[in-house]
């Protein structure tokens, strides 16, 4: 009983000492995003081809995933593509749920990288990210996702993905300028706006991701 007593002081005594600690999201120098045309693209899967050839991924995960989204009753009906990934979010959800510090972001670009090195595979990122970007590898047990390919951004080079895609529909570059029309990009037209949510997505609002979309017009939403 004395035992016990003791346990129950010094339990209650660290409580007191504990310190609850708030995450505070990095603030880039630059914050690299991505853009895709959901109208041009023909859902060919090249980008994902070239995502998983980059990083060695075997059958399951997928870093970037071509979505097809249809709906309307005929005559009224309706089909388009949407490529996903990473999004790089600036309120990233994954990150302050890794227990082992494992997730961090570049400051930089804004990049949410992986260290391989630390993730333990408890994939509590995975079920935290409202985009699915986490991907659990079975083959080694570990949490993987698109670090933007940041060794090629680094060498001046665009992300695998965007080199891979043949329609130009998906490129990457500063989220403000594209956000403001001010990024040149054969990914957006000359008369073509970007949104930043289309239907059938998770809400922006969650984790300002760092994409932008020129929408098909049966995709828009009001957020």
């Amino acid at each position: 009983m004395e035992t016990q007593q003791k346990d129950t002081a010094k339990i209650k005594e660290a409580i007191k000492r504990r310190k609850r600690v708030v995450y505070q999201p990095v603030v880039p120098d630059m914050q690299l995003g991505f853009v895709h045309h959901n109208v041009d693209c023909i859902g060919c899967r090249a980008c994902e081809m070239a995502c998983k050839d980059k990083n060695g991924l075997p059958p399951g995960p997928r870093f970037r995933r071509v979505q097809y989204v249809e709906g309307g009753t005929y005559p009224d009906v309706y089909a388009y593509k949407v490529n996903m990934s990473c999004n790089h979010c600036a309120q990233p959800a994954c990150l302050p749920t890794c227990p082992t510090g494992a997730i961090w972001k570049h400051k930089e670009n804004g990049v949410v990288d992986i260290d391989s090195t630390l993730c333990i595979g408890c994939r509590r990122c995975e079920a935290a990210c409202p985009f699915g970007a986490p991907q659990f590898d079975p083959s080694d047990g570990l949490v993987k996702k698109c670090n933007l390919c940041i060794d090629e951004l680094e060498a001046g080079r665009k992300p695998y993905c965007v080199a891979a895609c043949m329609m130009r529909v998906l490129d990457v570059g500063p989220i403000d300028q594209i956000r403001e029309g001010k990024f040149e990009s054969k990914a957006i037209g000359p008369h073509d706006t970007t949104v930043r949510a289309i239907k059938n997505l998770a809400n922006p609002n969650l984790t300002n991701p760092s994409i932008a979309f020129v929408p098909h017009s049966k995709a828009k939403v009001d957020i």
